[in-house]
């Protein structure tokens, strides 16, 4: 690629990103108002970009703030990380720290919550996070192993193999623990697809896809379901 090539794919590149920022800050003003303050979780699996993409929504929906709850965890729990808190004290004991957190945060309005990608296996967690509005990330198994083997598993206790970390262990992993989680997963409000997504956009590999394409996606699912909801209630009364 010459000098002037990669000045074209820059511009590119650099309009498609002023495109999808002015979609999203649009979207965010039509789906904000039928929010009404309730809060969002997002769950998904462990690389799943819940996150990035939680703080992508917190920053354009008005009045609203961002928690990661594995973060709330590891305050609690004195600054212990979540891989230290595992080893030290078991996943059972997390996962009742986890519970208690997202009790508390089912409490407030205008957060986005990040949650921890083992929160949809206790049930109680799905009656405090039903309170707001629960988007799935659906990222392919095999994405996900790219971008987790990529920075390493060390900070993913479920997922960690020692010195021998290697993508074909870790989509194992990750196959073994979809299939624990993967029917839970029905109980979220919004499924945001990155499969579905990337036929859509004409893209033959979902990894291309950016969290703000995926922030827009989630908004206009959300609103979706708003307004679902509106409707029955209304067919209710």
């Amino acid at each position: 690629m010459n000098m002037f090539d990669e000045l074209d794919s820059s511009l590119e590149s650099e309009c498609l990103t002023t495109k999808d920022d002015l979609a999203l800050k649009k979207k965010s003003q039509e789906t904000g108002p039928h929010l009404d303050g309730r809060c969002i979780y997002l769950v998904g699996m462990m690389g799943s970009g819940k996150t990035t993409i939680g703080q992508i929504l917190s920053q354009l929906l008005h009045g609203y703030s961002f928690f990661d709850s594995d973060k709330l965890v590891e305050e609690a729990a004195g600054g212990a990380t979540v891989a230290d808190i595992f080893k030290l004290h078991g996943e059972s004991f997390f996962r009742e720290m986890e519970t208690e957190v997202l009790r508390k945060l089912s409490r407030t309005y205008r957060l986005v919550i990040s949650t921890g990608g083992g929160a949809v296996v206790e049930p109680i967690n799905w009656k405090y996070m039903h309170k707001g509005i629960i988007v799935f990330i659906d990222v392919p198994l095999e994405v996900l192993a790219r971008r987790i083997t990529s920075v390493g598993t060390t900070s993913r206790p479920l997922l960690h193999h020692g010195s021998s970390d290697s993508y074909v262990k870790t989509l194992r992993q990750l196959s073994m623990l979809w299939k624990e989680r993967s029917e839970a997963y029905n109980n979220a409000h919004v499924r945001v697809s990155l499969e579905n997504m990337a036929a859509k956009l004409g893209q033959e590999d979902a990894c291309h896809i950016t969290p703000t394409q995926i922030a827009i996606e989630a908004l206009v699912q959300c609103k979706s379901y708003l307004k679902k909801e509106c409707n029955i209630n209304v067919h209710l009364l």
